[in-house]
């Protein structure tokens, strides 16, 4: 009894013994089950919130499904139930993946279940006694023990199992519940079904996946037997698979506005997003498809439309929307919080990854080194490490990069929007800072006579004048560094994680040597510090010089045609070419420091690794081995490129900081109009203004007010800031309902009035109980002085946004005298008027503008001076028709004309303005006003009386058009299709240099790899001696020396290669700059005037852009590369060259990835690339006419537009990023793939003897493997790159470099030096056409000017006029001959001609700078010959000497003139006409916006001061203008039919002068000015 009690605790004791193990062993079984229990818990929460939520709606939603039962029918069978239900899960396919989700838990139950049984079984079969106890024991092993128990009950792993069995039944329920329950809990229990599957997956594969990874461990469930690989292959299918190809459920961002089309990547499966399978039928269609239409894009994803961007960004970015004053970073950092907290995430996931390699190398090293003794895992574990885990860091990266992608260009989009909607509310005529303006006399002091001057100096000291120029850099190059800087993360937080990790394991397998190694990386922080403080403001001088070149750019593209007609092509390409070098220069420092960059980023990580093995073998005495010297390295390795990643950041993000720097002084610094000041204070202000002006009712007008351009414009003003103020004292109400009529001489402010009322220029009051009202409830429309038209076509136009009504719109066309206009045009209304209204003359573009206005339906119109650009009958016409019609009866008008004889019957009351910006008079009696004006000189009959009708700019109303009945007449950018020309390779090759640079470059890189490849081999032979000899006889600092030596090597060549490289970008870089200025400056006016400026200016700032940074970059970074990969691949097949076949295989297989990508991605790329000039296009026609949109109201329809057109834009940037990440993946598996073959061969097919060439060996294969995605992708972003396809930049470029070209100068060309000695010019039998193959505008003209004549030309609409001036100038396409001083102009050299006549056009185009800068832009005269040439033109006689507001030669002219009225534009062009001194001046409607009196100065100042020998061409409407001409000409039909003296004409019976003279006011008048003219002749 005493054995048997004894043998029972002893039995007793063993049992609880194993017991215990056996709790150990289980307790991981209960995971899953606690994991249910509190997901259940969870989701029981969530199901009572939204249950209390969905009481709520209760009542929304019963008449939702009251009205989708209604829709549907009262359809009760479960055939349509199961329908309905499938639909609302989002198809057919996730409906039967749920299913097959549900049949798999329920399956798991039932398996379960069978274990249990089976369990229960095998445990009856055991025995209590000793023997069976033993035998037990001796069969089935520790595993089997737990089946033992005590007495009576479940055992632990029935206990378990049952808790297993728990959460299999509660994944059932919710498997089920995510089949047929309402949206809402569905998405809970799909959560809560997937977190439950996969824990209790992870489990199950640690207990029995794990274990046979190793070569000691067993499963631990495998009393299961076949059951256990049953429901694990089951869990796998449930928990991994299907979540993985279940596609998602496409749900809209705004659930009121659901995509028509939903994007692929918003329903697309997981799996599908991870390998960008999504994308395979658009990429392999697009890659046989080089056409692909942009609608054949994936339709843009909900929440990247720009609106919604808007929405989510705008309370954070504007201060209009709410924001507050801040850094642009962390604003954006705030909206994009989730995306970043994401991409930070898959950086920390990437860097702990990344340890992957240098682990799996040391392990299967010390394999090797161990010959498998020891060794706990197997290691074919760590050859599938090899694999798997760049492929999970390519797959971690890839996610990175794609969430990257779409935050920049989501960014792009936002910044870009920002920008418009924020310049929309800026004011335009912002004068320059006192600061400025002394800049500009200092300059003016230091007169220089070299002709390159650089023209640009001025412009770039005005403040705000040159809007478009700047928001182009904004959202081009500004932009672009902006995006370029989005990896930040990568400097702040992968770097640092890298190197703290990398010291770590170094610790651990190199002892604390490797914190030496640390010190000396940490020595080197200073250095790049200050260099990072070099860069940063090496770029800040950059973009200032870039800023001013664009300035420039955007300026000259404006005024091309005045250029090309004064024969300045030269002089402005030198200026060009000056402001280029200055560029330059900062570039090449840029790109120099990039290279000291690189030279640091190498040379301090190896100093680190040099250290470290110094003390390692040195001090601490120890051994290297191949295992601690591969694996080491490959760390070093990582540091070596996240120290050259900083390096390579740093640039950008000081890039980025400083673009954003520049957006942010944008938003915040910028002066806007007095309602947006402030911010949303200022709205509340405004709308508290709003409401007092509402009270005021219909009351238009002023009081006690006074106004200036600017808030700059105070007391401190210097005269060149031409600080102008208008000033109403007392009170100032128009007439509601009436017709107001706004007169004054030239400059005094008539303009300035409409503006205030506008609130376009800035209230200063001057009293308490000032103020100035507009009534905008009813509407305003508005007309300026110089027409605006948007490059849209006529109707468009006239509507303006406004719904179609037929009769309204041909009542307003007839009333606006357009319809013999509009039959001109094939197209009719249909006619696109090109950019600026190309296709249109003066007249027709204000009878457009006038037309817009009287077509809308506002209650207040504002009109300033439309009637200038018409003739007599026309503008009568407008006045009796249109001014007095229907339409615009009980309407208000406001309107400043200098026309006053013609409208003063009309007017109900006159407001006259003084020249000193006074409000002087109202009055309703016009006599008194009238002859204040003209000084009492002319009667109320006098109507002044202009040609019939004006001049159609070019006739292309009647020639050009005609070629096509769409009405097209801008020409659509052209589109070059499959892979890059050599045409345009060839352009930038041969730009680098010849051959030389070459041969250094690539022979330095050559030299530099095979140098790092031998460093590498070294250190594996340094180790292997420790193997072959005592570590005492290694000599360590002669191994050490060596590599030193093998480091020098690297450095010397590497630099100089890249330093000759870069001196080739930089010839590169000017070459082609020049050649595209100068094909462009030599272009046909033909050309300019069918290709869009926003175009040009993208193809001087933005692709040049490219060739400046990312062309040089990609080529010297895919030359590198090749080098690289070649010696890398060559190391690899010098040990085993039996790889050399699946090398290539590899080659080819990721060469073919990357074709089938780049012939997907250039279509996608060319139209992202040409969807950015429509978007610079609408900037600068919003920047043109902002004054109108705003009197309008319409900006919202404008920033509608921009988002339409950013839309498009992101369309194509979204699909271009996919892309990127689909080639990404793929040629990193197939990278991962190599090294891990490479891995299994040695493992299993070499000898192990020999570990430092294996490992050498590995090293090679991992860098091979990483270099192939950076091959592929350097190969192919030398076509594609970031923003912009590198290729396509140099083909439009090229493109641009063989546009349609006028007569190139030749020596032949120059005439004798005394040419022209006299002014006469001879025409015989001159036609005319605007192209080729048009019809002729002029035919067979023949005529002859004396030397000193003076020619009057007159005609109706269509009758050449213009276009004759343009054939003396050899603007377009002549047939006939021309002498001028009896040489054929033919013959002479266009510059040469041009210099030597001198036209003034009816639009004149000024330059921004001081006003000497425009009389005398290449600084030739002194001040005395320009204020000679000012007074000439009749400057003076508007202004006293005392004058607040007197413009001097040290004025300050806005970008074209804007701070001047056009009438003061007029006299300075034509002042600018006289400095030139041509003995033949052309006056093309010159003063049409100047007045009566100032018009009589300008003349009798030409007639009297003007050198006899100097020929005088005058093409204009007032008759008095030409009627003291020496002759007349009278064109029509492009013919000649009258030219004589006025006296013979006037005497000839029908004669059409005599007809006009007979019809006029003016009629005795202009016949004593004949006849007076007749009697100076004869006597």
């Amino acid at each position: 009894m005493g054995v048997e009690n004894e043998w029972i605790t002893s039995s007793q004791a063993y049992r609880n013994a194993l017991q215990e193990n056996m709790s150990a062993s289980q307790s991981t079984l209960l995971i899953p089950f606690y994991v249910a229990v509190t997901s259940a818990a969870v989701l029981s929460i969530q199901l009572i919130v939204d249950a209390y939520n969905s009481r709520v709606n209760l009542s929304v939603r019963s008449a939702a499904d009251e009205d989708v039962n209604a829709r549907h029918g009262s359809n009760t069978s479960i055939a349509y139930g199961v329908k309905r239900q499938m639909t609302s899960m989002g198809g057919c396919t996730i409906f039967w993946f749920k299913a097959a989700k549900l049949l798999g838990c329920l399956s798991l139950v039932g398996f379960t279940v069978a274990t249990l049984v089976y369990c229960k079984e095998r445990h009856s079969e055991i025995k209590t006694d000793e023997s069976l106890f033993v035998q037990m024991t001796t069969q089935f092993g520790y595993k089997e023990i737990h089946h033992l128990t005590g007495g009576s009950g479940l055992s632990t792993t029935q206990w378990c199992q049952i808790a297993v069995l728990t959460t299999y039944v509660y994944a059932s329920v919710l498997a089920l519940t995510a089949a047929g329950a309402p949206p809402r809990q569905r998405l809970h229990a799909d959560r809560h079904l997937a977190t439950v599957l996969l824990i209790t997956f992870g489990v199950f594969a640690y207990r029995n996946v794990w274990p046979l990874m190793t070569f000691t461990e067993r499963p631990l469930d495998c009393t299961g037997g076949w059951l256990l690989w049953i429901k694990l292959a089951i869990l796998g299918i449930v928990a991994i698979v299907i979540p993985l190809l279940t596609p998602r459920v496409y749900v809209p961002l705004d659930p009121k506005n659901p995509a028509v089309e939903p994007n692929p990547e918003q329903v697309a499966s997981l799996l599908s997003l991870m390998l960008y399978t999504y994308l395979d039928p658009f990429i392999f269609k697009a890659s046989r498809d080089p056409k692909m239409l942009r609608d054949e894009l994936p339709p843009l994803a909900d929440y990247d439309y720009t609106a919604n961007l808007v929405k989510r960004s705008f309370k954070y970015l504007d201060t209009s929307s709410g924001a507050r004053k801040g850094h642009l970073f962390f604003s954006l950092m705030r909206i994009f919080r989730r995306e970043y907290v994401i991409l930070s995430t898959m950086l920390v996931i990437r860097v702990f990854v990344s340890f992957a390699s240098p682990i799996g190398i040391n392990q299967l090293l010390q394999y090797f080194e161990k010959q498998g003794e020891g060794v706990y895992v197997r290691p074919w574990v760590w050859i599938l490490w090899l694999f798997l885990c760049p492929f999970i860091v390519s797959g971690v990266m890839q996610w990175y990069t794609y969430i990257a992608g779409a935050v920049s260009v989501r960014i792009k989009g936002i910044i870009t929007q920002l920008v418009f909607d924020h310049a929309l509310r800026i004011r335009m005529k912002a004068v320059p800072s006192d600061a400025q303006a002394n800049s500009e006399r200092k300059t003016s002091g230091s007169r220089s006579t070299n002709s390159s001057t650089n023209i640009a100096e001025d412009s770039a000291a005005v403040r705000g004048v040159d809007h478009v120029g700047k928001l182009n850099n904004l959202v081009t190059s500004d932009l672009n560094n902006i995006r370029d800087g989005r990896d930040f993360l990568l400097l702040f937080l992968m770097a640092p994680l890298v190197i703290v990790l990398a010291v770590c394991f170094l610790y651990v397998i190199l002892g604390w040597s490797a914190l030496i190694g640390m010190i000396v990386m940490v020595l080197g922080v200073p250095v790049t510090g200050y260099i990072a403080n070099i860069i940063q403001n090496v770029q800040v001088e950059r973009m200032k010089k870039t800023d001013s070149r664009v300035q420039l750019v955007s300026e000259v593209m404006g005024v091309l045609r005045m250029i090309k007609m004064f024969g300045w092509e030269a002089k402005i390409n030198a200026q060009l070419a000056e402001k280029r070098e200055e560029e330059l220069k900062y570039i090449f420092k840029h790109q120099m420091l990039r290279i000291c960059n690189g030279l640091i980023s190498y040379l301090i990580p190896l100093s680190t690794m040099i250290a470290t093995y110094s003390v390692y073998t040195i001090i601490m005495k120890k051994q290297l081995t191949a295992s601690t010297v591969f694996s080491s390295m490959a760390v070093f390795d990582m540091v070596k490129d996240q120290l050259h990643s900083i390096y390579h950041m740093v640039p950008l993000c000081v890039q980025a900081k400083v673009s954003l720097d520049r957006v942010a002084e944008f938003l915040h610094e910028s002066e806007l109009l007095d309602e947006y000041e402030g911010g949303q204070n200022s709205l509340k202000s405004s709308a508290a203004a709003f409401s007092q002006r509402l009270a005021m009712g219909d009351f238009i007008g002023f009081r006690d007010a006074s106004f200036v351009w600017s808030k700059r414009s105070g007391a401190s003003s210097t005269p060149s800031q031409l600080s102008f103020r208008l000033r109403i004292d007392g009170e100032l109400q128009f007439k509601p309902g009436s017709f107001n009529l706004i007169v004054g001489p030239t400059g005094s402010g008539k303009t300035s009035l409409l503006m205030a009322l506008l609130g376009e220029m800035h209230f200063v009051p001057t009293r308490r109980e000032s103020y100035f009202n507009l009534p905008r409830a009813g509407g305003v429309a508005y007309a300026a002085q110089e027409a605006w038209v948007q490059n849209e076509t006529i109707r468009d136009n006239i509507l303006f946004g406004s719904p179609y009504e037929e009769n309204r719109y041909k009542q307003v066309i007839y009333e606006c005298c357009l319809e013999r206009d509009l039959e001109l045009f094939e197209a009719g209304d249909n006619t696109e008027v090109g950019e600026k209204g190309l296709t249109l003359s003066g007249g027709q573009k204000a009878r457009i503008t006038l037309a817009r206005a009287i077509y809308s339906r506002a209650k207040i119109i504002l009109l300033d001076d439309v009637l200038a650009a018409l003739d007599v009958h026309t503008a009568r016409w407008v006045v009796n028709k249109c001014l007095q019609g229907d339409i615009i009866r009980g309407r208000t008008v406001l309107l400043v004309t200098h026309n006053v004889a013609i409208i003063e019957q009309h007017a109900d009351f006159v407001v006259t303005v003084t020249s000193d910006g006074r409000v002087a008079g109202q009055e309703t009696s016009m006599n008194a006003i009238f002859k204040e004006i003209v000084g009492g000189k002319v009667d109320g009959k006098n109507d002044t009386t202009s040609v019939v009708l004006e001049e159609v700019v070019h006739t292309k109303a009647a020639t050009s058009n005609r070629e096509t009945s769409s009405g097209k007449l801008i020409v659509a950018e052209e589109v070059a299709e499959g892979r890059i020309s050599w045409k345009a390779v060839k352009l930038y090759l041969y730009s680098l240099g010849g051959p030389w640079l070459w041969l250094v470059f690539i022979g330095g890189l050559l030299i530099c790899d095979l140098a790092i490849t031998m460093q590498t081999w070294w250190l594996g032979h340094w180790a292997s001696q420790y193997d072959i000899k005592p570590p005492g006889e290694v000599n360590a600092p002669r191994y050490l020396t060596i590599y030193w030596i093998l480091l020098l090597v690297i450095l010397i060549p590497y630099s100089t290669a890249y330093t000759f490289f870069q001196i080739g970008t930089i010839r590169a870089s000017r070459a082609i700059h020049k050649r595209l200025v100068e094909s462009v400056t030599g272009a046909t006016l033909r050309w300019l005037d069918t290709t869009p400026t926003a175009r040009v200016i993208t193809r001087c700032t933005q692709d040049i852009r490219a060739v400046d940074g990312p062309v040089s970059e990609m080529l010297g970074w895919q030359t590198e590369m090749t080098v690289t990969m070649m010696v890398k691949f060559g190391a690899v097949i010098l040990f085993t060259p039996i790889f050399v076949l699946p090398g290539i295989a590899v080659g080819v297989l990721g060469g073919w990835c990357g074709t089938v990508y780049v012939n997907a991605q250039l279509p996608v790329k060319r139209e992202m690339s040409n969807a950015r000039s429509p978007i610079l296009s609408h900037f600068a026609a919003a920047m043109a006419g902002i004054v109108s949109i705003r009197a309008y109201g319409c900006q919202v329809p404008f920033k509608l537009e921009s988002m339409k057109r950013i839309d498009r834009y992101t369309r194509a940037a979204r699909t271009f990023q996919n892309l990127n990440q689909w080639v990404g993946i793929r040629i990193e598996t197939l990278g991962g793939l190599f090294a891990a073959a490479l891995a299994a061969w040695f493992t299993y097919h070499q000898d192990l003897s020999k570990p430092n060439n294996i490992g050498f060996s590995l090293n090679m294969a991992v860098g091979f493997t990483s270099l192939l995605l950076w091959w592929v992708r350097a190969n192919n972003e030398f076509e594609i790159s970031g923003e912009t396809i590198l290729v396509h930049n140099l083909e439009r470029i090229q493109d641009y470099l063989s546009i349609e070209q006028e007569q190139k100068a030749t020596s032949a060309g120059v005439p004798p030096a005394h040419w022209p000695s006299s002014s006469e010019i001879r025409v015989e039998n001159l036609s005319a056409r605007y192209s080729v193959d048009g019809p002729k505008v002029l035919e067979n003209v023949s005529f002859k000017i004396k030397p000193g004549e003076r020619v009057g030309v007159v005609g109706r609409t269509g009758s050449g006029k213009s276009t004759l001036t343009l054939s003396l100038l050899r603007c377009i396409h002549t047939e006939g001959s021309i002498y001028y001083d009896s040489i054929p102009t033919s013959s002479v050299n266009l510059d040469i001609l041009r210099r030597n006549i001198t036209i003034i056009p009816q639009v004149p185009e000024l330059l921004s700078g001081t006003l000497r800068r425009n009389l005398d832009p290449f600084d030739e005269h002194d001040d005395a010959t320009l204020n000679d040439a000012l007074r000439s033109a009749g400057l003076f006689a508007l202004q006293r000497d005392n004058d607040d507001v007197r413009i001097t030669l040290d004025s300050i002219i806005s970008n074209a003139g804007g701070n001047l009225s056009v009438g003061q534009r007029q006299i300075l062009a034509l002042a600018r006409a006289i400095v030139r001194r041509s003995k033949l001046l052309i006056l093309d409607e010159a003063t049409s916006a100047i007045d009566y009196e100032t018009d009589t100065i300008i003349q009798a100042s030409l007639r009297n001061e003007l050198p006899n020998d100097v020929s005088l061409i005058t093409i204009a409407h007032r008759l008095q203008t030409i009627m003291d001409a020496d002759k007349i000409m009278v064109l029509d039909a492009g013919r000649i039919v009258e030219y004589d003296t006025p006296s013979v004409l006037l005497r000839k019976d029908g004669g059409l002068l005599k007809s006009l003279v007979d019809e006029s006011g003016d009629r005795e008048k202009l016949y004593a000015i004949a006849g007076g003219k007749a009697e100076r002749t004869s006597s």
